[in-house]
């Protein structure tokens, strides 16, 4: 799921330019994601970004620099790379399972929700695509929902949990998802959050057969364990 389309300056549109048809000028942009200056790395990276909205497998053989780049300080560098691998696994999932640490840590920073968000989107993306993917992945997305539940960016998580719910999930995981949403999906308050999270849970009780789904326990911050709504 890409973000909102965004406007381009004149810069990035010059890069972006030579960066499609020269692959030295490719392999250069993405060194600068380990530059010395935050603003350096940080245009190399919404570069990449713009990048893989617009020709993704270009990136497929940088996997190991992204990653990597989900360990630079600032917010910005990690969202915008987090963004380009989600676009990446469509396209071809080999060495993104390397990127899963730095996506969970990126999930709980305490500062950017908008790391946060770009976190919860990758994980949902990598874990729809196979039934061990999605046990791989369901403790750090439950744990978000929990934690994240009342905040703003819990909207847009709601969009990504609808993408995860229609993946090839395990149906242990769908079981358990459905089971978090179900307060919402006949309680929640607000027309959008228990219209999306009906959608999503009885899309999750239709194509898994579901009966009466119930939480197990899982991890919340700080290592406790939680078996509630």
């Amino acid at each position: 799921m890409a973000r909102t389309e965004e406007q381009m300056d004149e810069r990035d549109e010059q890069e972006l330019e030579r960066v499609e048809h020269d692959r030295e000028a490719l392999a250069r942009l993405v060194e600068e994601l380990e530059g010395q200056t935050r603003r350096k790395r940080q245009f190399a990276a919404h570069v990449v970004y713009l990048l893989a909205e617009r020709e993704p497998s270009l990136l497929t053989g940088f996997v190991d620099e992204l990653v990597d780049a989900l360990y630079r300080p600032e917010a910005q560098t990690r969202w915008e790379v987090l963004d380009a691998l989600t676009l990446l696994v469509p396209v071809s999932r080999e060495g993104l399972d390397g990127a899963l640490d730095g996506a969970e840590a990126a999930l709980f920073d305490e500062d950017s929700a908008t790391l946060r968000l770009s976190a919860f989107r990758f994980l949902t993306a990598w874990g729809a695509c196979d039934k061990d993917a999605s046990l791989q992945v369901w403790p750090a997305v439950d744990e978000a929902v929990q934690c994240y539940h009342g905040d703003l960016e819990y909207r847009d998580m709601l969009g990504c949990l609808l993408a995860f719910a229609g993946g090839a999930i395990d149906a242990s995981v769908a079981e358990q998802l459905a089971a978090r949403l179900r307060f919402d999906a006949e309680n929640g308050k607000g027309n959008y959050l228990k219209a999306r999270s009906a959608e999503i849970y009885h899309l999750l009780v239709e194509r898994f057969a579901l009966e009466n789904p119930e939480a197990k326990r899982s991890r919340k911050a700080g290592g406790e364990e939680d078996d509630e709504q």
